[in-house]
């Protein structure tokens, strides 16, 4: 099914063009680091009670 002739075709081509874009998403996507922010914990005013 996938020979010579198939990705010489427009639809070849179209999925030769699809792989590549799906393997550039993942690879860029992975380098994307998600982190979730830190609580402002300096804001927050603790008093001790002797």
């Amino acid at each position: 099914m996938y020979d010579r002739q198939f990705f010489n075709s427009t639809l070849g081509k179209a999925a030769i063009a699809s792989i590549a874009m799906m393997t550039a998403f993942v690879a860029l996507s992975s380098q994307i680091a998600v982190t979730t922010p830190m609580p402002m914990v300096a804001s927050i005013s603790q008093v001790e009670i002797a």
